[in-house]
Parts: structure tokens; C-alpha cells; sequence
């Protein structure tokens, strides 16, 4: 079952090498970050799993020690998610890389120096519907008698005119809504998520927090926001259940 979630924003520029000079913009949402991995840690889990939004080529489960880098942005820098190296098994075939959005949890992971538990992940697609999203959420609950999530996303990215979606007035409401969300662990409004509108508002979170849904079904656990704010444009939210 479900024993504790974290919620962080996935951008890239998170790992300060890729952010360079503009890198002390986001100290104070690595530092909730951080904080909030140190509430995983905390629940004892048997079992984490991250899920985080992914294009067709990252969908699907990944196993501890997956790669990920971030060349693609300009750094020649590597992760694993969960640290450590594949087995030999794995390592038999030829390792497919995590989406940018679970190769910035490896990077929170790696951080915090995690050993609490076994790590795995899972990218999943935008365009997942609500239901298959709640389906994937109570299979993952179900994994492990102590499971724990860490669910990456970002809101909306068209809060101002230099956003990357440029200037949406419906976005500051939306993000509004979905922090007061998870920061109260409110399953019922993460449900009833509009995704076409996430969609027109370039959210990024949208099937991941619905997959968080479907885990905390019945679970009682309690919210709390340590950060949001929305530097870029960008809404960012981090967020704990425990």
C-alpha cells in the first residue's frame, strides 16, 4: 500500500550544471525537494517508485540503476536511477535511458545519497486517460507492502509572457487549484484534473498525478506544499503525503 508520496517539478535546469549562472534561481525548490525525499526516507517504504511524464521512446517501467544523462542539454553529465549498476542480466542487453523527467529524479536521488529502498520507475505518456491512469496507480500501490512514490511534473508553463507556452490567463488558476490540491492530498481534484485544458496549458504533470491518484485511494494520507512558485513561466510545486 501507499505509505508516503513526494511531488516534485522535473525541469532539467534543476541539476545546476545544466542551469549554470542561473542555477541560484532554483536553490529554494531543490531545497524542497530535497526535504521532501527526506519524508520518503521517513516512511520506512519497502519499495520506490518514480513516475514521471514521458515521451513514446521513455514510457513503460525502468529498472534500479537505469541510465540517464543530460547531454541532450548540454552537459556531459550520467545518472542511475537508484545509483549502483545494472546486474548481470540487465547489463546483457543493450540499456534504454530514462526520460529527462526520471533522469532528473535520479539526479534528486543520487543527491540525497538514497539507499531507504529498492528503486524502480515508470515514464508515462501524456495522453493517458484518467481511468488507465487511476488503474496504474492502485497496480503500483500493490507492489510492495510499504510503497512510496515520487511523482515528478510540472503545471502549467504558460504563466507569463516569456513562458515557453507564452501568456495563458487560465494558467495561474489552474496551478492555484492543483496546489491547494496537493498540498492537501485531495485524490477527488487530482481525478477530476481537466486534461484537454492541461493539455492547451502544457502541463506536464497532469498523468502522473492522476497515477498518484489511483495509489492514495483509501490510503489517508495527508498533504503538505513546500514550495510553489513559477520561475520561467513555469508553475513548479513541491509537495508531500505522509
Amino acid at each position: 500500500m501507499l505509505v508516503a508520496a513526494a511531488v516534485c517539478p522535473c525541469p532539467p535546469l534543476l541539476v545546476p550544471e545544466v542551469a549554470a549562472g542561473a542555477a541560484p534561481e532554483l536553490d529554494a525548490a531543490r531545497a524542497a525537494c530535497a526535504d521532501a525525499l527526506g519524508v520518503l526516507a521517513a516512511s520506512r517504504p519497502d519499495r520506490l517508485i518514480v513516475v514521471g511524464p514521458a515521451e513514446q521512446s521513455g514510457r513503460g517501467p525502468f529498472p534500479q540503476g537505469a541510465p540517464g544523462s543530460f547531454r541532450g542539454f548540454g552537459v556531459d553529465l550520467g545518472v542511475r536511477l537508484g545509483g549502483g549498476k545494472p546486474g548481470p542480466a540487465e547489463s546483457a542487453e543493450p540499456e534504454r535511458e530514462l526520460p529527462p523527467s526520471l533522469a532528473v529524479a535520479a539526479w534528486l536521488l543520487e543527491r540525497t545519497d538514497w539507499s531507504c529502498a529498492p528503486v524502480e520507475g515508470l515514464g508515462v505518456g501524456e495522453p493517458l486517460a484518467a481511468d488507465r491512469c487511476f488503474q496504474a496507480g492502485a497496480g503500483l500501490a500493490a507492489r510492495a507492502g510499504r510503497v512510496a512514490l515520487l511523482v515528478m511534473g510540472d503545471g502549467s508553463a504558460c504563466r507569463t509572457l516569456k513562458a515557453p507556452g507564452y501568456l495563458d490567463e487560465r494558467a495561474a488558476p489552474f496551478d492555484a487549484a492543483l496546489a491547494r490540491a496537493l498540498g492537501t492530498a485531495d485524490v477527488g481534484a487530482l481525478k477530476t484534473l481537466d486534461a484537454e485544458l492541461a493539455y492547451e496549458l502544457k502541463v506536464s504533470g497532469r498523468a502522473p498525478w492522476q497515477v498518484l491518484a489511483g495509489a492514495a485511494e483509501g490510503a489517508g494520507l495527508a498533504g503538505a506544499l513546500l514550495y510553489e512558485d513559477a520561475p520561467y513561466g513555469v508553475g513548479y510545486m513541491v509537495a508531500t503525503w505522509s
